[in-house]
């Protein structure tokens, strides 16, 4: 089991509840091959960098989780599959970047309190 980090971008045009359903597609498929999460977060609008697709927003998410190596090319293809998915990025990580994950979800409780 690899350890692994996606962010990705949604359409800024969709509903409350497109969001909802799209991320939980992504999580269902995850849980399908055997993926354990670890890690949702919802980032909210946020401004892009530069246009995708002639647009100035989008929705940010990140799912962290562990699966087995090969269950990350049909997680991928749903991605390039989907029209409300703008960009997405999926990350292995090594140990450090794990305890750095770790630090950052624990800095998010306490800002949280």
């Amino acid at each position: 089991m690899n350890h692994y980090e996606t962010v990705f971008i949604l359409n800024p045009v969709l509903s409350d509840d497109q969001i909802k359903e799209t991320v939980k597609k992504y999580e269902g498929l995850l849980k399908e091959k055997g993926a354990k999460m670890i890690s949702k977060e919802d980032w909210g609008l946020k401004k892009l960098a530069y246009p995708i697709q002639n647009k100035k927003s989008g929705f940010y998410h990140l799912l962290e989780f562990t699966v087995d190596g090969q269950a990350i090319n049909d997680y991928e293809l749903a991605f390039r599959r989907d029209e409300r998915v703008m960009r997405y990025l999926t990350v292995a990580m090594d140990k450090h970047a794990i305890s750095w994950a770790e630090r950052r979800r624990e800095k998010l409780k306490k800002q949280k309190a």
